[in-house]
């Protein structure tokens, strides 16, 4: 026969204090309770294996003090680090995240976003969203990052700028001719969903403030395959460019292979600069310079505005050139 479970009158009675002393501690208010009584109700759910019925707190309080959190790619880096990110913002004000990915299939996330709305999380976050989601049932904050959506709370880098500020970086070293390799165009791309073209836009802007025409220009896969193939398409041209801003570490990581197999160097035969700035661009060879992502400020403000309140517009972060040795510097 099991053990009864330890209810809070138990702590109570450990702890000798009231129950709504327990309550207080547990729910974090909603009166004060001095520090010695607070570390002996600590102590008594500790030696207890007391474990409040999140439940129960839930219909009391009307929150579930849980978020939903849908990214299109669990396997990619820049992804994982901002669900990362965003779970230890929300951890610090006491909530926690459920997360799941769309595979950037539209039905998928539809579903998903109407799964995570029926389990009652206290906010939603959608990463890069396929299209825009039927939000019409949605009674809780939504913030949508990295794609502006009328009438919903954004939270974006600068990605116009940061783009710009690589190919301006290449241009200061000396390259005259500068490529870009981007995400292809289409429902699920980041091109149709904005990020991709605003880099483009940086990248052309770059190259007229340095008096400089477009260098070629290939629409591939956010992929590292995507990115390989890029690359050899590159290496195989009769005028190669000197240098290639790529729109994402993971393409990046496709065009650094695919250069090294065609027999041609980094930085010395082709200076390569990415955008995101995951772990994964520090530990290639050579290691990627990148503009990268605010991911921590970009989760904390993506977890203040779910718990004080969507601020309804578009809030974007400067990015940051991260020089290292891909670049020539």
């Amino acid at each position: 026969m099991s053990p009864s479970p330890v209810t809070r009158n138990d702590v109570a009675r450990y702890a000798g204090v009231s129950t709504a002393v327990v309550s207080y501690v547990v729910n974090d208010g909603p009166r004060a309770v001095s520090p010695q009584a607070r570390e002996r109700v600590l102590e008594a759910i500790r030696v207890l294996g007391y474990r409040p019925n999140a439940t129960a707190r839930a219909l009391r309080t009307g929150s579930t003090q849980t978020f939903g959190l849908i990214t299109p790619d669990g396997g990619n880096p820049l992804f994982a680090e901002l669900a990362k990110a965003i779970d230890r913002a929300a951890a610090e004000r006491g909530y926690v995240v459920l997360q799941t990915s769309a595979d950037g299939d539209p039905e998928t996330e539809r579903t998903k976003v109407a799964q995570l709305l029926a389990r009652q999380v206290s906010g939603l976050v959608l990463v890069t969203p396929a299209e825009a989601p039927d939000l019409a049932g949605a009674d809780v904050p939504v913030v949508v990052v990295n794609r502006v959506l009328p009438g919903v709370s954004s939270v974006s880098p600068r990605y116009r700028e940061g783009a710009r500020a690589a190919v301006e970086h290449l241009a200061w070293h000396g390259h005259t001719r500068i490529a870009l390799v981007i995400g292809e165009p289409g429902p699920r791309s980041e091109v149709a969903r904005g990020a991709g073209s605003e880099r483009e836009r940086g990248w052309r802007e770059g190259l007229r403030a340095a008096g400089l025409a477009d260098g070629p220009l290939i629409r591939v896969r956010f992929s590292r395959d995507g990115g390989y193939a890029a690359g050899r398409w590159l290496a195989g041209l009769e005028v190669r460019p000197t240098a290639v801003f790529v729109s994402s570490d993971l393409q990046a990581v496709g065009v650094l292979r695919a250069v090294r197999e065609a027999g041609l160097l980094v930085p010395e035969d082709v200076a390569v600069v990415a955008f995101d700035g995951t772990a994964e661009a520090e530990w290639c060879w050579p290691p990627l310079t990148v503009v990268r992502q605010p991911l921590e400020r970009m989760a904390t403000e993506v977890v203040r505005q779910l718990v004080e309140g969507p601020a309804g517009r578009t809030t974007a972060y400067p990015t940051e050139l991260v020089i290292r040795k891909s670049c020539g510097c």
